[in-house]
């Protein structure tokens, strides 16, 4: 019986030893696992990959006219006084649904309570964070206001405000939240 090529010590060609380049100094006869050295260019270790998964969206008031936003003090703003504004949302907990997430978050950033009259949406966006790289996907909800008096979260928002709907797109702070509600059509409850 004659090996297949590759399948044994005599089907197999001997191993050339390659000539190293002069500039990439001397070579070692070393039989263990080979070191690796980092290149200079890639001294700084990966950012480690985390995924978030987050739920919100515009509320509408019981008018119908006028939608709900939360404000954020702007950090890279000098003065500190310029605001973000944009869709009330925040993460699922263990067990919640997208839809339970988005009234809880919704009541807790802002004071309102709300119902979910359609859904809006996903976005999925990356950010650093931490020295973490974060891949965030938001699930929107269009809700009409049930009650409840505005009130912004102590430790997350600077302020929360209702806003007549024709001017919620050119006050949203962020592009991807722009285009959603802008691609939305007409906003009724």
């Amino acid at each position: 019986m004659i090996p297949a090529p590759g399948a044994g010590s005599e089907g197999t060609k001997k191993k050339r030893k390659r000539k190293r380049p002069a500039n990439r100094g001397p070579q070692t006869n070393n039989t263990s696992t080979p070191q690796k050295t980092a290149h200079p260019k890639n001294k700084r270790p990966y950012a480690k990959r985390v995924d978030e998964v987050s739920a919100g969206g515009l509320v509408i008031d019981s008018t119908g006219t006028q939608g709900l936003l939360i404000g954020r003090i702007d950090h890279k703003d000098a003065s500190g006084t310029r605001l973000l504004w944009s869709l009330p949302k925040g993460h699922i907990e263990e067990g919640e649904t997208p839809e339970q997430a988005a009234i809880r978050e919704v009541a807790e950033e802002t004071g309102i309570t709300s119902a979910i009259s359609k859904p809006l949406g996903v976005i999925d966006f990356w950010f650093m964070a931490g020295g973490k790289r974060i891949h965030k996907t938001v699930h929107h909800f269009l809700f009409s206001e049930v009650s409840g008096v505005l009130t912004p979260q102590v430790s997350e928002v600077d302020e929360v405000s209702w806003f007549p709907l024709t001017e919620i797109v050119d006050r949203l702070a962020y592009p991807d939240e722009k285009k959603l509600i802008a691609r939305s059509g007409e906003l009724k409850v």
